[in-house]
């Protein structure tokens, strides 16, 4: 007993400090529904089905997705054995009526509340433009406030990225302002790999140097046209066809603190959205 208490005791150990036992450990293959929304618009139940035969496990989606109600997207995941723990939320839902959206998320089972955009300024062109030293504390702030009602509900809160979080305010990067300035017991990372990527940043550097930060990512490829730049562009790859290196993404991702990994391709889609998901779970078969 004493020797099983101790193996336990140091695999727990080495798992918390991103040693061996938590880079072995296994994610289910996510997507984020995003990617196939207007196929979702037309037959939702046959994408998904689609979807499944792929590979994927796990989704993300909006507490409203493609027409479908939070309750009826329930009863369809459920339904095919497909897992949904985590949403994507953000604009006035957030800024304005935090409480709701996660009593709503609460009741269909949700464990995660992900903002997928910055949420000031308020108008999205001034946030595009960029929001300024001041405006990204106003939402490190917000992020506070809206991960410490989830806490306080049972479910935890995550920011996603894009790349205008890497322009930089002088000297300053507003990506590491938001770690900076953000509460890690609140507030948790979703990192999108291509748009770091697409911002200039190495992806790599930021898991490896934070592991715990990070809870989950989306895993995206792109292409190298018009990289880097901080205006909300890029060229989406298959996965495992771009310039991602996955050799040392994916070691990196299994020792941080990330449970979840979405695939989510952005348009334009060549061949198609679930052409290229297909693909991208082919490449990304035992190897998450």
């Amino acid at each position: 007993m004493t020797n099983r208490r101790n193996f336990l005791m140091g695999a727990a150990a080495l798992a918390a400090t991103g040693g061996p036992a938590f880079a072995q450990r296994h994610l289910p293959l996510g997507l984020q529904l995003y990617t196939v929304r207007a196929d979702l618009a037309k037959d939702f139940e046959g994408t998904l089905k689609l979807v499944k035969a792929a590979g994927v496990r796990e989704v993300q989606a909006n507490l409203t997705q493609s027409g479908k109600t939070s309750a009826e997207q329930r009863k369809l995941y459920n339904a095919l054995g497909l897992t949904w723990q985590s949403i994507h939320a953000g604009g006035d839902a957030l800024r304005n009526a935090p409480e709701a959206t996660i009593a709503q998320a609460k009741a269909v089972g949700i464990k995660n509340i992900t903002c997928s955009f910055p949420l000031y300024p308020v108008d999205r062109a001034a946030i595009m433009a960029g929001p300024g030293i001041d405006g990204w504390k106003q939402n490190a702030a917000a992020f506070n406030k809206i991960g410490a009602l989830c806490k306080a509900s049972g479910l935890t809160f995550s920011y996603h990225n894009h790349n205008l979080e890497f322009r930089k305010v002088g000297e300053v990067i507003p990506y590491d302002l938001l770690l900076k300035e953000t509460d890690p017991a609140l507030v948790s990372m979703e990192m999108d790999i291509g748009w770091v990527i697409a911002g200039g940043a190495d992806p790599v550097a930021y898991l490896t140097k934070q592991p715990s930060r990070f809870t989950a990512v989306h895993i995206k490829d792109l292409k190298k046209d018009g990289i880097p730049n901080t205006d909300g562009k890029m060229i989406s790859a298959i996965i495992g066809q771009g310039i991602a290196d996955w050799s040392k993404l994916l070691p990196a991702i299994k020792k941080s603190a990330v449970k979840r990994a979405f695939m989510e391709i952005e348009e334009p889609y060549d061949p198609s959205p679930i052409g290229m998901v297909q693909a991208s779970a082919a490449y990304l078969k035992g190897k998450l």
